[in-house]
This record gives C-alpha cells, structure tokens and sequence, in this order.
C-alpha cells in the first residue's frame, strides 16, 4: 500500500498553511493556516475493512523549562518523546484520499469538539489538549488535526510522521474522547499493512 501527498514533498517542509503556527518576525510565532494537508492511498492490502490516519512528532522536549524563553534555546540533543498530532480511525477503505483542508481549517481556540472528516469516521483528541491545559485562552479538549507548532527557540527541526493503517476490523476499538496513543494501542494485532509520509517544519529563523 502507499501514501502520497501533494500538498509537500515526502521529507520536505510542511508549508505554513499547514502548520498551527508561523514565524513572525515581532512576536517569534503566529497563529497560522492550520488546514490538514491533502493525502491520497492505494494499494490496500485485502481483507482492508478500514482505515487509520495519525500524525506523530517524534521531536517534542520531554523538558519544557527553555521552550519559548526569551534568549534561551532548546538544544538540539535534549532528549525528545512523540507529541500527537492527528488521529482519525473508521476511515472507509473504498474512500481514495483526503482534501486539504477537508478535516481543519483554521485554528479553532479551545479545540474542535466535532471536526469534520470523511463519512463515518471518529477523530482523536490530540496532545494539544494537555498542552494548553493551563493556558486560560487556548485551554480545551482538541479533536482532530492540528498542525505543527514546535517550540520557535529549537534548536532542531521537527518531523511529522503521517502514518496510514489499513485494518481487519471496521471499527477502530475506541470509544468515548480517545486519544491518538488509544489508537495506537487499540489497532495491535488489526494491522494489515501501513504507509507513511513525512514532512518537516520549524519556527526557528535560524534553521
């Protein structure tokens, strides 16, 4: 099976209108386009009675105390764990792709509490919820896509893993507000075949 998109090169930069975030020149970071990138697949292996989209950072500081600190950076070899970006199950395999912009556009403060997606599927609540969890104007639970936003004083550009799961089951065995780390846990011993695009994205000039 493959997965392909045309909305960046497989291991190029994400461009901003898909990240959470930019880079402004006066304030370090902006709010940006934070649409979900277009992606399409084939190839699916038989027996595919569905499919799983997620969208893991594997770059993330498992330290937070120089993240975004006036003349402090975050350095390149702090030791770094997944942030969760995107988890979308239930996908129907006979549905050939994703449009940009389909399932997020725009940034929604608080998070999306039913963001759309093809017919029939669910969406995860991802790591921004804990994230923003103490921030008084950004604080929710965020379901669906969420783009990039890394810390803009890193040190390293982060990677985005897209990953595409082709199940035995029709329906992902989650409930409730289930997180991307749910999923990832529940599809063991469902998957049939997978496929990954990766983009990469920073806010750091520098870089």
């Amino acid at each position: 099976m493959h997965l392909t998109s045309p909305s960046f090169d497989n291991h190029g930069p994400i461009p901003p209108d898909f990240a959470f975030a930019r880079i402004d020149p006066d304030t370090h970071a902006t709010l940006a386009g934070n649409k979900n990138p277009a992606f399409e697949w084939g190839g699916l292996p038989d027996g595919c009675l569905s499919l799983v989209l997620v969208c893991v950072d594997p770059d993330a500081p498992t330290v937070g105390d120089d993240v975004n600190q006036e003349g402090r950076s975050v350095a390149h070899d702090l030791p770094r764990a997944d942030f969760h970006h995107w988890g979308l199950v239930d996908v129907p395999p006979h549905v050939p792709g994703i449009g940009e912009g389909e399932c997020s556009d725009g940034v929604t403060k608080g998070g999306k509490s039913d963001p759309p997606g093809p017919p029939g599927s669910r969406q995860a609540v991802s790591d921004f919820t804990a994230w923003f969890a103490s921030d008084p104007d950004m604080a929710g639970t965020y379901k669906g896509y969420d783009g990039p936003g890394p810390p803009w004083n890193d040190e390293r550009a982060h990677r985005y893993h897209f990953r595409l799961y082709a199940l035995d089951v029709e329906r992902c065995p989650v409930e409730g507000d289930f997180t991307v780390q749910d999923v990832r846990a529940a599809i063991d011993g469902h998957v049939l075949g997978e496929a990954e695009w990766t983009g990469t994205y920073t806010l750091n000039p520098n870089l």
